[in-house]
């Protein structure tokens, strides 16, 4: 298609479809991590080695992010899902198929790619076509859409007790069911550049503008593959039963899933800088208290619920301050910006949670986080918002 139309604000049909696509991305992420970190536990494989394998997932999200604005903007949203569920769908499938090490390397690669192309055009859909005086609520309810699928995630480890292949093959047909609602939406496409007026670089423009509000996707990242991928170690280190750790994953999304909608609407009306450095702040603190809830249930449970609240937003907020910071012809990149900044946080967290877990010490993970969170806080004191015309120099980027 030579001529793109803009992508215009989501029906209430449309907005229902993506949303499930949402959660079932999230279901998928939220069950395969922990999943096949406690399979390969049993197996036998050290915690860095685990690590590493888990950032597969996390190399196919970075990588797909260099080429994935082109296409989308080519060949539409519509398509663009239609494709991460065929991809992250098969893939899904295969892991009970084979159990080798580098075959389930390379299948979590292609779950993060089809995860990638999810995501991308589902955030990119709604950031897009929402005003700015309510762009906080509708971006929450991605997140809380992709907070239920995650939180969901983590219980189907317990259906391996019905097969060990059985969640695998669950989470493939929830593929396929969304896919068959996805089918039915009109084909929509991103909203076409200016021509260009001269040659210049879209991304460093995006970071000069919006380098603060692309850095909690980072943090997000980094919390979620450590949290899923190390976590149900640091359980079993501290004698925390296999049930015991599925029903502590998903405190971080019931958390988030309280009071997601709250900060979007409180960062609507007071800024979003300010509430998501209170929240970083609190939440790293928060961190430093987990190691001494021992292996303490309850304690760990509302300790985590506090985190998930505070900072279980962090991607969606901060792609909604960045639309704020930018005009709707860069929001792609920034889009684009955000999603490499995830997959580098995911890319780090496995492996220096599961190097320091064996290592330096086993509580080694949540001080990485909350230190993480607290440098977070401290940059913001240093952010101004860029001054000037920022729209019109926008236009000179294609």
């Amino acid at each position: 298609m030579t001529t793109m139309a803009h992508a215009s604000a989501p029906s209430k049909k449309q907005l229902i479809i993506l949303l499930s696509v949402t959660l079932i991305a999230g279901f998928n992420q939220g069950l395969l991590l922990p999943l096949l970190a406690i399979l390969l536990d049993q197996r036998g494989i050290s915690s860095d080695l685990n690590g590493l394998n888990s950032m597969a997932l996390y190399i196919g999200t970075f990588s797909m992010m260099f080429f994935i604005e082109k296409p989308v903007r080519k060949f539409g949203y519509k398509t663009g899902i239609l494709s991460g569920i065929a991809l992250a769908g098969i893939a899904t499938l295969i892991f009970p198929m084979c159990s080798y090490l580098w075959v389930w390397f390379i299948l979590r690669i292609a779950v993060g790619v089809g995860d990638s192309a999810l995501h991308y055009c589902t955030q990119l859909w709604i950031v897009s076509s929402s005003p700015q005086n309510k762009r906080g609520r509708y971006i929450s309810l991605y997140g809380m859409a992709y907070g239920i699928g995650f939180s969901l995630g983590p219980t189907g480890i317990n259906l391996t007790a019905i097969g060990s292949w059985f969640p695998f093959v669950m989470n493939t047909l929830l593929f396929l069911i969304v896919a068959l609602f996805v089918s039915t939406l009109k084909p929509e496409y991103p909203e076409a550049a200016q021509p260009a007026a001269a040659n210049g670089n879209r991304f460093s423009f995006t970071y000069r503008v919006a380098w603060f509000a692309l850095l909690p996707a980072i943090l997000y990242g980094l919390l979620e593959s450590t949290m899923n991928s190390n976590f149900p170690l640091y359980g079993l280190r501290i004698d925390l039963s296999k049930e015991a750790i599925s029903m502590l994953l998903p405190a971080l999304g019931i958390g988030s899933l309280l009071v997601m909608f709250p900060l979007g609407s409180l960062s609507d009306r007071i800024g979003r800088k300010g509430v998501l450095m209170f929240c970083a702040c609190t939440a790293g603190a928060l961190f430093f208290a987990v190691p001494l809830a021992g292996n303490n249930i309850v304690w760990l449970f509302v300790l985590l619920a506090l985190i998930g609240g505070l900072v279980g937003s962090f991607f969606s907020l901060g792609l909604a301050y960045a639309a704020d910071l930018l005009p709707k012809n860069v929001l792609p990149s920034a889009n684009v910006i955000a999603s490499i900044h995830f997959s580098i946080g995911s890319l780090l967290g496995p492996s220096l949670g599961g190097y320091g877990m064996r290592h330096i010490s086993v509580n080694s993970l949540f001080i990485m986080l909350g230190g993480a969170f607290i440098l977070f806080t401290v940059t913001g004191l240093f952010f101004r918002k860029t001054k000037g015309n920022v729209s019109a120099e926008s236009k000179l980027f294609v």
